[in-house]
């Protein structure tokens, strides 16, 4: 009678029924399970940054028609004490705001009258004063614009549009 178990089960000596096995089957419901899971987790913070752009902006005073000439800039903080933000009376007349730091690393940016522009002194970004577009620079986003309102010889902050 000759032995004719492969050597390498005589090396490894384990038993079927201790072999713990996966099977696809089983494989695959963990891959989905835990990618269902992974899915889930992410669109909870997708929902909440959805809320967080829906919540109610005060509406605020920032400043006075009369203080203003065209051309001209003034600080204020919007929506609160620690958001700054500039608002400007552009050469034509109109009104913009905007907040004040810098869509690249959040430096301040300042308004430029000579040449209707807003820039940040940190890495030289530059803004359109009208639009908020990137003129030039590292930043590839624009500034958040404040919505405003000119009403009775007051200037409102209605909200943050492209926060």
């Amino acid at each position: 009678m000759s032995d004719k178990t492969p050597t390498w089960k005589t090396d490894f000596p384990i038993e079927a029924t201790t072999d713990n096995y996966v099977s696809r089957r089983e494989f695959t419901r963990f891959l989905v399970l835990v990618s269902g899971a992974a899915a889930t987790g992410s669109g909870y913070f997708v929902i909440e940054k959805f809320a967080a752009n829906r919540e109610a902006y005060p509406t605020a005073v920032v400043a006075l028609t009369s203080e203003l000439a065209p051309g001209h800039a003034k600080l204020f903080n919007y929506p609160t004490e620690n958001d700054p933000a500039i608002l400007i009376h552009l050469n034509n007349g109109g009104y913009v705001a905007y907040r004040q730091r810098c869509t690249h690393l959040s430096c301040p940016v300042n308004y430029r009258q000579d040449s209707d522009q807003l820039k940040c002194p940190c890495h030289n970004g530059v803004f359109d004063a009208a639009t908020g577009a990137v003129l030039g620079g590292p930043p590839r986003r624009p500034l958040p614009r404040i919505m405003i309102r000119v009403g009775q010889d007051r200037i409102y902050a209605l909200g943050i549009q492209g926060s």
